[in-house]
């Protein structure tokens, strides 16, 4: 008989890991797809296996904390699906504030452009 190696911890709350599971998968799909290519990108971000990539993209199971870090630097999806799971979307607010600058550029632009010339 071989032994089993690894510890397979259970959370508290199944609900809250499935959700977990869940996010970073779409996450990943919506920003990779579900290809051959798409599995490389991942490992190639986190230096994870080829199995765990693959149980990632297809929602099976998550990644640990290094790994997460690793995708969120990567991927916005994931990183924006983090911070909602955190209760802490501030990607929402950032990508306001960078719109807003873009157009408060935009529009000094024109107000120089139609303002009198010295």
């Amino acid at each position: 008989m071989v032994p089993i190696k690894g510890t397979i911890v259970q959370a508290r709350n199944a609900k809250v890991r499935d959700d977990y599971v869940l996010a970073v998968s779409q996450a990943l799909r919506h920003d990779l797809g579900s290809s051959a290519p798409a599995i490389k990108t991942i490992m190639r971000w986190t230096g994870a296996s080829n199995r765990a990539a693959k149980y990632w993209l297809a929602g099976e199971r998550g990644p640990g904390g290094w790994h997460l870090i690793q995708l969120a630097r990567n991927s916005d999806a994931v990183f924006h699906a983090f911070l909602m799971m955190a209760g802490r979307d501030a990607f929402e607010v950032s990508i306001e504030v960078n719109a807003a600058r873009a157009s408060l550029a935009r529009a000094d632009a024109i107000l120089e452009a139609l303002g009198p010339r010295h």
